[in-house]
């Protein structure tokens, strides 16, 4: 569930109660304030688990603390891991890098920041893969290495589970 609130003190937790009112669960809440922005809304993401029939008593509460609901859906991709990658990243295809991921039907790269210096430099980008299950993000990891290998590039894993 994407939110917008107003970028005030206390609406975050005006926006958690009413989960917790119709029993929801709150998995992961995603809030990153841009301060170069002089917004005065500001974009939440939650994802939770809420007991059959209670969404729109949940989104009434939600209307009635000043909070927009932006978008629901049910997010198929639920295990996240962010990675870097060091090395001529764009003459080795990038594209194909993040193909050979995407291919799998069960994992995605979901975000790619890159840092190029140079033509003639190392590029390094930071990777997000998401996965339907941690079983399938170890998978993608396993075939980013296979890929780094083949294309000679460094992988920093992150030293959690996927």
């Amino acid at each position: 569930m994407k939110l917008e609130m107003k970028d005030q003190p206390g609406q975050l937790v005006a926006a958690l109660k009413p989960i917790s009112t119709v029993g929801g669960n709150i998995i992961a809440v995603i809030h990153q304030r841009e301060i170069s922005t002089a917004a005065e809304t500001l974009d939440v993401q939650i994802v939770l688990e809420l007991p059959e029939g209670r969404l729109n008593t949940l989104l009434e509460l939600l209307r009635e603390q000043g909070v927009s609901v932006v978008r629901i859906g049910e997010e198929r991709l639920l295990y996240e891991c962010t990675l870097i990658m060091i090395g001529h990243l764009m003459h080795t295809d990038l594209s194909d890098t993040v193909d050979q991921i995407d291919r799998t039907g069960s994992a995605e790269v979901t975000e790619l920041s890159l840092v190029m210096p140079a033509i003639d430099s190392p590029s390094s980008a930071r990777i997000t893969i998401r996965s339907t299950t941690r079983a399938e993000a170890k998978k993608a990891i396993e075939i980013l290495r296979g890929v780094a290998k083949q294309k000679n590039l460094l992988i920093i894993e992150p030293l959690e589970e996927a």
